[in-house]
């Protein structure tokens, strides 16, 4: 749903535009938690705000798809939850509020490892929310030989059996790290190499899907492997105990979709008040609980058992890295993915 001002009525709308993983749960903020349904109102003692608060959400495929949507209609929101890359964008461009630390108190229950990332270091822009890794979903009884690393992609015995992802900045972030080089090159010569081989993963796929298509097709069998993000490969797990994630030897991406505020909100005491209930522990542990993926905020863990999926060990996550923007490398991923597409 897309409000301008003029539209507004006199209790205050809180308007946040959330990145979701196609019909998958990843980018929903509010699904199946009670009063923060799409379109409710908050009460005024849920989150200590002074009038009642009406939060509506608009969901985005896809992190170039939310950036489009917020250059085309710079004041019609107020909260955005995009993903690292993006977030690195709209910092580097201007676009972003601060947030008052003192407003958002609660950001102390969010994960060390979670915190300071390359693109806000003092974390003065993006409360992190959702929290994972980009890794590669199996079936065990399939495929029998170890599944280490991302050159399993490159193997024509599975010819007409993989799942390739359609996701550029993952895929070629993929390959670039299969490649031993940084998922964040700009090298021309180390893009060559990562579309020569994505040319080859294209040739092999069975089809080019996103993420939840993957979970689907591998639970019912339509397949036998395919690149998904880790939330996805837990609840494919839950549903078909025969598959089986890994996060590849290489390293992969370690992905943070965090909160920001655009800077020209009108509504900045709202967003943060509401950003702050969002980082309560006992918030985050029904959003865990409904959406499958694994809340930035530490204190809700101990529900789900140690999850190797959803808790990474300190190892895994050293070998992933952030996705940061840079404008001349986003142009050469996008003619890149229309050459091998």
């Amino acid at each position: 749903m897309l409000m301008d001002a003029k539209s507004r009525n006199p209790n205050t709308k809180l308007m946040l535009f959330v990145l979701t993983d196609g019909e998958s749960n990843r980018g929903f903020v509010f699904k199946d938690i009670e009063n923060i349904a799409k379109g409710t109102r908050i009460p005024i003692y849920t989150i200590g705000y002074n009038a009642d608060l009406d939060v509506l959400q608009e969901l985005s495929d896809i992190n170039e798809d939310m950036y489009d949507g917020i250059t085309k209609n710079p004041n019609s929101y107020d909260v955005l939850v995009p993903s690292d890359y993006t977030i690195d964008r709209l910092i580097k461009e201007g676009n972003l509020a601060k947030i008052e630390r003192d407003k958002v108190p609660n950001i102390a229950n969010v994960a060390e490892e979670y915190l300071s990332p390359a693109y806000d270091p003092d974390n003065d822009y993006v409360v992190p929310y959702m929290v994972g890794t980009l890794g590669i979903l199996y079936n065990k009884k399939q495929v029998t030989e170890p599944v280490d690393s991302w050159n399993v992609l490159l193997d024509s015995r599975y010819s007409g059996k993989t799942l390739m992802l359609d996701s550029q900045r993952d895929m070629i972030g993929a390959t670039l790290k299969m490649l031993g080089y940084s998922m964040n090159s700009s090298d021309d010569s180390e893009l060559a190499q990562a579309k020569s081989s994505l040319s080859t993963m294209r040739s092999l796929a069975q089809s080019r899907n996103e993420s939840d298509e993957i979970l689907d097709k591998l639970v019912a069998g339509e397949g036998i492997m395919g690149v998904v993000y880790s939330g996805d490969a837990k609840i494919a797990i839950d549903r078909n105990p025969n598959l089986a994630y890994v996060i590849p030897s290489e390293g992969s991406n370690k992905w943070v979709d965090g909160f920001v505020i655009l800077k020209n909100t009108q509504h900045a005491e709202a967003a943060q008040k509401f950003i702050n209930f969002m980082c309560r522990p006992n918030i985050a542990v029904r959003n865990m609980s409904t959406i499958g993926y694994t809340s930035s905020i530490k204190g809700a863990w101990f529900e789900f058992n140690e999850n190797k999926i959803m808790f990474p060990s300190a190892e895994e996550l050293g070998r992933c890295e952030a996705f940061l923007y840079d404008a001349q490398a986003t142009q050469k991923y996008s003619k890149l993915w229309l050459e091998i597409r």
